[in-house]
């Protein structure tokens, strides 16, 4: 909404000063006036790009409709440092990831909402290559090579789209 407010009226606000008022909004909505992949430390207002090229790919994204809190999320998790550098990571094929890539938000989200652990079990059970919860949740993603999601729904009451 920044970028549309800025746009349309012509208003020329840098986009350091745009960074500014998205993270007054939240930490994380500097990230979503990017248009390209980036790397996000602190509390997500840290950004460096990467080169990451998903062009060959389709994703699936699916939202359960399950309302998780994220204060209630972030009281559950104790991260642990990584043990891959994850700029390093997303240059690996996809394929690679999912050993290697997780989202901690996951194992107690997981444990109070089984459900969803169950969609990242069918996202796999369909051909991803990788699948994830999107941040805290509740929604998940899958990641298929280009033109290869199946057209079997997850779960019909779910809202599903597909980015080509």
């Amino acid at each position: 909404m920044l970028k549309l407010l800025n746009g349309f009226y012509k208003l020329e606000i840098p986009d350091i000063k745009m960074a500014s008022f998205a993270l007054k909004l939240g930490s994380d909505c500097p990230f979503f006036l990017q248009s390209s992949p980036c790397y996000a430390r602190g509390r997500g207002e840290i950004l460096e790009p990467i080169v990451l090229d998903l062009s060959g790919y389709s994703i699936l994204l699916v939202y359960p409709e399950v309302q998780i809190s994220t204060a209630w999320a972030f009281s559950q998790i104790h991260p642990e440092p990584a043990t891959v550098d994850i700029r390093e990571l997303v240059s690996d094929p996809v394929e690679d990831w999912k050993n290697q890539l997780r989202n901690d938000f996951e194992i107690p989200v997981f444990r109070q909402y089984p459900q969803l652990q169950k969609i990242k079990i069918q996202l796999y059970a369909r051909g991803a290559l990788y699948a994830s919860m999107t941040g805290s949740g509740s929604s998940l993603y899958g990641i298929f090579r280009k033109g290869q999601i199946p057209a079997a729904v997850i779960d019909p009451s779910f809202r599903q789209t597909i980015i080509p």
